[in-house]
């Protein structure tokens, strides 16, 4: 059973988001959180798997949580709910060792599988923002284009294809739809590129591949 704490700041969400988690048959709502010291004891008192974070929020912020929670409770995988509004974030979120993020008004299918993603220890980027957010993260980093691109001189032509659907937001089953390859084939490469390249997880990647122009 993955154990998950929801913080935000509003009731009603964590309430959405408690209905939406509890019919998962595999999913358990231990606590929920109204800021960010809040989730930071709860995750400290009980076993925590997942942790939801809202990124605003009064008395302390999503992001200060995340960077405390992965400082003293790393085994707890920590996912950021955020809006368009907040991508600014996003980079500084991933940074810290967050799992990923989605997107608040996200389809209720969508945050299940980041939930048991993130409990899987893999990382989550919305496929609906993907290409957004990577698109708003990469902005005025051309300088780093050539240095990418480097890096990347590492990778077979196979790998290659894979981190460039990766950059796409592309998951698994999808890229080995397209190369035609198993899933599990694809997750093979995916461990193999995440090596090559020094990366924590694919949407560090992604962010690496969109940064030396991999992708368009």
């Amino acid at each position: 059973m993955i154990r998950v704490l929801i913080t935000d700041d509003e009731p009603l969400i964590r309430a959405g988001i408690r209905m939406i988690l509890t019919s998962a048959d595999d999913i358990d709502v231990i606590a929920e959180a109204a800021n960010g010291r809040e989730a930071i004891e709860s995750a400290r008192a009980q076993r925590v798997d997942v942790a939801l974070l809202d990124i605003q929020m009064p008395v302390m912020d999503g992001l200060t949580a995340l960077t405390e929670l992965r400082r003293t409770v790393p085994d707890t995988r920590v996912l950021i709910l955020t809006t368009f509004g907040a991508q600014q974030n996003v980079l500084h979120a991933l940074t810290e060792g967050s799992a990923g993020f989605l997107l608040k008004d996200s389809a209720p299918a969508e945050l299940i599988r980041a939930v048991r993603a993130a409990a899987a220890g893999q990382a989550y980027l919305s496929p609906g923002a993907t290409r957004h957010v990577v698109d708003s993260l990469a902005s005025g980093r051309s300088v780093l284009r050539a240095e990418q691109r480097r890096r990347l001189e590492t990778l077979t032509e196979r790998e290659l294809a894979v981190l460039a659907l990766l950059g796409e937001g592309r998951s698994n089953a999808d890229a080995g739809q397209r190369l035609h390859m198993s899933e599990a084939t694809v997750k093979t490469y995916v461990s193999r590129i995440l090596a090559k390249l020094d990366c924590t997880n694919r949407v560090q990647a992604a962010l690496l591949a969109r940064d030396a122009g991999l992708t368009s």
